[in-house]
């Protein structure tokens, strides 16, 4: 009989399969909040008008992001691969959740014209947040077994999706009623606990399974997981599927990145959005990624993940194509939410893709070469959106064109880089083998 204290209560419960589970869905439905509320619908707005101002918002918006992901894309790989020599997923996880939280409620001392100071807690925010996810998706392998990771995947997907939207409606009310500067600032500490209190239970009862390797004679922390990575990036010549699957993944999320990242901007320039219809917008579209990520979700499941990300290319690349020709604003509402609903199969597939070709016991380390992948094309897409509709505005103002009327023009001239990218991607994903991906998976790195 085992003499150690057996876990009670909400402990007890959040270590049965069904609820460790539950306390994973749970997290993505408290950081779906930053990204709804954050990223879409309202502090992305206010930074470009009410911190910034104009064309000149629309490109440090993108750098911020790009900053941001280039910390990110640097960290990941040794980190996870600590992570996975340690078994401190969850503690890293909990690390950077906190930082995301701390600076996200830190954005309600930004006040307009701090753009340095609105620039910078948002970075540090966006790194813990982005982090973070890092090591949530890497606990797929220990919540999910590998029969159902499509289906537990897009599950998470669809419920975090659904936090984001419960959040932005809590706020809209305030933003609506009462409006103004004062309120867009509250709601980045309504943000930042919605997004802590559902955390906790993933963070306080869920214990990692996966055992810690001793370090060796000589070795510490540091030295060991440069070991690893090193070991980890000589071994990609033996899953050339994973690293295939990189490629495409780092084309076709640039574009997905630019849609997520500037939705807002988009909305607010070519259609005149206002920050209410905004935030409408976005729940809409929130609406779209539950039915995205569940469907595709099944899709992964039933047939494959290869599959499910192909066809949300396909209505990520129609919703683009229809963007870039239309000219009304209520049918703005319609495009964001067959945008939403591809965005949100995409991925939830991805994350599946990775968790299939990930070696066993190497979750982090390949989750961490899997954010490289994100954060690399998260940097080059928005700063590349960015620095085209800026460059363009400029070039058709210089021409004689109106202020607005040119932002508007070269905003539409960069919706075609975000066509460019989803092409590429769509076309490398084509070469990826997921069944033989997952046999080269299999032997342990050398």
């Amino acid at each position: 009989m085992n003499s150690r204290q057996q876990p009670s209560g909400l402990a007890s419960f959040f270590d049965t399969p069904r609820g460790r589970r539950l306390a994973w869905y749970l997290y993505d439905f408290g950081n779906s909040a930053y990204a709804a509320v954050v990223l879409l619908a309202i502090y992305s707005a206010w930074f470009k008008e009410g911190i910034v101002g104009g064309a000149e918002g629309s490109k440090l918006w993108g750098f911020a992001i790009a900053i941001a992901m280039v910390v990110v894309a640097l960290i990941s790989p040794i980190l996870g691969t600590i992570a996975d020599r340690l078994a401190i997923k969850k503690r890293m996880l909990t690390i950077f959740t906190l930082m995301a939280c701390g600076f996200t409620g830190s954005l309600y001392f930004v006040t307009k014209g701090d753009v340095v100071a609105g620039m910078v807690l948002f970075i540090f925010a966006e790194i813990g947040y982005r982090a973070a996810q890092v090591f949530y998706d890497a606990m797929l392998n220990e919540i999910a077994d590998p029969h159902e990771l499509g289906r537990v995947s897009g599950r998470g997907w669809a419920i975090g999706s659904m936090g984001g939207n419960v959040c932005l409606m809590m706020v809209l009310p305030l933003v609506v009623i009462f409006g103004g500067e004062q309120i867009i600032r509250l709601t980045m500490v309504i943000t930042a606990l919605f997004f802590l209190v559902f955390s906790l239970p993933l963070l306080l009862f869920v214990g990692e399974r996966q055992a810690p390797e001793p370090l060796g004679a000589g070795e510490n922390i540091l030295s060991a997981g440069f070991k690893q990575l090193w070991k980890t990036l000589r071994s990609l010549g033996w899953h050339s599927e994973y690293l295939k699957f990189m490629i495409a993944f780092i084309f076709y999320n640039d574009g997905v990145m630019i849609a997520l990242n500037f939705a807002a901007i988009i909305g607010a320039v070519l259609y005149g959005f206002e920050r209410q219809q905004l935030i409408v917008l976005i729940i809409l579209v929130g609406f779209c990624n539950v039915a995205g990520a569940w469907f595709f979700g099944e899709i992964s499941q039933r047939a494959s993940a290869k599959l499910g990300i192909y066809w949300a290319l396909v209505a990520m690349f129609a919703a683009v194509v229809w963007l870039s020709v239309n000219e009304t604003a209520y049918m703005f509402y319609v495009i964001a939410g067959a945008a939403g609903f591809a965005i949100a199969g995409l991925q939830a597939s991805s994350r599946t893709m990775v968790a299939k070709l990930a070696p066993g016991g190497h979750n982090a380390e390949y989750f961490g070469l899997f954010a490289v992948a994100g954060r690399s094309s998260s940097v080059a897409g928005p700063a590349i959106f960015g620095w085209v509709a800026a460059s363009m505005a400029d070039w058709y103002a210089a021409g004689g064109m109106e202020a607005g009327d040119a932002e508007q023009a070269g905003m539409r001239i960069a919706i075609y880089v975000i066509l460019a990218f989803l092409t590429a991607g769509t076309f490398i994903l084509f070469f990826v083998e997921e069944d033989a991906g997952s046999g080269f998976a299999a032997p342990e790195q050398a």
